[in-house]
């Protein structure tokens, strides 16, 4: 989905860091130099889309609602710009087996309705999140705990409230990226008040965080939210602006021209449109840099033509039918990377060089060879589709993807859009979708298990195509069990090693974060994961 962070004192694993982005902005990235005449009340202007969903931490695993939920709460830990962590809420977290953690959090922190923040505010909620009944899309990410099931309504039995600012957390088993974990949004922080009427809360939530949300009228559901700063919060992410307004534009074309205009302050996605133009049409505030950004598309594990023997040659065909270098270069003007895994390039573990990864390399004689084995087996019918949100920015690439395909191996191959990403999001999440379509993963925390467990693991959150592999699933607990990040990373290696033969999903490329800022907006920086640190910025 999207973001990460952490910063923790933890005892003697020899956790190795994931690589940061350091001097990777190919920016005019010396923002202008307004600090000295910044006005502190100015509020920050800034793109985004309509949440899927109410705004609930555990529920929320799509960029357009982490955007806010990650800026309205403050977790146990937070990633800085470079990848770098620091604790948020968190005082220390500590083991000496990367099975059983005791975190301590700091005290006389509050949340925005004078509620105190303690450790049952971090316990509860990810009891809330763990239960199948709640039906949460991030209660994935608690399966690690002791006490987890995805076959009962079952508490986590290895959270226990110490006191008022500490808990501990049992794990089923060792897993040493645990604490990279913990600044993900479903391990965010809820008040009591939240559990009396959790749907009223998703809509006006009440966080602890950089900024809060006013009332609920502040949130104009498909036009924009308007955030103000939290005048509680006194953490690492204090606010340098008066708030942070996030407009939700119906494309990225329309977000563009407001840049142009100066009635948007800063743009974290350039359209496909403006890629040949932005730098000169913001010379000294434009970013390109590397962010962990893996771009695929996802052919559901029980569509027509693409299961057992058949679907696994149909599956290796479209993927070596898709011309990545010549898409890249041309429709995205080099902001792009053609993928050679699945995970991204700046995550400590890459590989561009793993066993089956050829499958992913322009190979037309391959691919028509492929596509006749599988019409032996069972003749093609029908036509290729690949489903997206048409107010994204995407039918670009995937036009050229599907007359790559096309062009390739003779078949009908087009692009299917659904308005709005809402409506997109609703037919894969419910299973009513017939066709492939487009995926992508906006890391959660920097480490290889976050591209592979939540996309492809058994029952994940985030499996939209529904793969299942009972070896797969078995190399990722194997990864997991390790003490030391660098070993895990082999098991973690191994197991896309067995992706590349069932492809459940086609990687395509790797996103650079492209953005545009004004010229009176100082302190701009991008994330590691592409999204700007709105926090940091001021304005003249």
């Amino acid at each position: 989905m999207k973001l990460n962070r952490i910063g923790v004192a933890f005892a003697g694993l020899g956790i190795a860091t994931a690589l940061v982005l350091t001097g990777c902005s190919t920016s005019g990235s010396t923002t202008p130099s307004a600090t000295a005449s910044a006005n502190a009340t100015a509020i920050i202007t800034a793109n985004g889309s309509e949440p899927a969903n109410p705004l609930i931490p555990t529920n929320t695993n799509e960029t357009g609602g982490g955007k806010i939920t990650d800026n309205i709460f403050a977790g146990l830990v937070y990633y800085k710009a470079d990848g770098s962590s620091a604790n948020d809420v968190a005082d220390s977290i500590t083991t000496t087996d990367a099975q059983n953690y005791t975190i301590k959090i700091k005290s006389g922190l509050k949340f925005t309705n004078d509620e105190p923040v303690t450790s049952s505010s971090f316990v509860d909620a990810w009891q809330y999140g763990a239960l199948l009944s709640n039906k949460q899309l991030n209660s994935y990410f608690f399966e690690s705990i002791e006490g987890f099931s995805y076959d009962k309504d079952s508490p986590l039995t290895g959270l226990k409230v110490v006191d008022d600012t500490t808990f501990t957390v049992k794990l089923k088993d060792k897993e040493a990226d645990f604490p990279l974990r913990l600044g993900y949004t479903a391990f965010m922080p809820l008040p009591a008040s939240a559990f009396k009427d959790m749907k009223a809360f998703g809509a006006a939530p009440i966080g602890n965080g950089p900024y809060m949300l006013p009332d609920a009228a502040s949130w104009e559901h498909n036009v924009k939210i308007s955030l103000v700063t939290n005048p509680d919060y006194d953490g690492p992410r204090k606010p340098k602006n008066g708030g942070l307004t996030i407009i939700f534009f119906a494309t990225e074309d329309a977000a563009y021209a407001e840049a142009q205009g100066g009635t948007l302050d800063v743009l974290d996605s350039v359209p496909s449109a403006q890629l040949a133009n932005y730098q000169t049409d913001f010379p000294d505030s434009f970013v390109n840099q590397p962010a962990a950004i893996f771009q695929s598309f996802t052919i559901p594990a029980n569509a027509a033509h693409f299961t057992g023997a058949e679907g696994k040659l149909r599956r290796a065909a479209i993927s070596e039918a898709i011309n990545r270098d010549q898409i890249t270069k041309v429709v995205f003007q080099s902001t792009r990377t053609p993928a050679t895994d699945f995970t991204s390039p700046v995550i400590d573990g890459y590989s561009k060089s793993l066993e089956g990864s050829d499958v992913l390399k322009f190979n037309a004689d391959d691919a028509k060879a492929k596509w006749a084995e599988a019409d032996a087996i069972s003749p093609w019918t029908g036509k290729f589709q690949i489903a997206y949100n048409a107010d994204g920015g995407h039918q670009p690439w995937v036009d050229a993807v599907t007359n790559s395909i096309k062009n390739t191996l003779g078949i009908d191959s087009s692009g299917a859009p659904y308005p709005t990403f809402a409506q997109f999001r609703t037919v894969i999440t419910d299973r009513t979708i017939k066709t492939a379509f487009r995926t992508g993963w906006q890391a959660d925390y920097p480490a290889l298990y976050n591209f592979l467990g939540p996309l492809y693991g058994t029952g994940a959150g985030s499996n939209d195509g529904d793969y299942t592999s009972a070896e797969f699933d078995g190399l990722l607990k194997q990864g997991q069990a390790q003490t030391d990040v660098s070993k895990a990373n082999e098991f973690f290696q191994q197991a896309q090693e067995l992706l590349f033969k069932d492809l459940p999903a086609i990687p395509l490329w790797y996103s650079n974060v492209t953005g545009v800022f004004n010229k009176d907006v100082s302190g701009v920086q991008f994330g590691w994961n592409s999204v700007p640190i709105y926090y940091e910025m001021t304005k003249a």
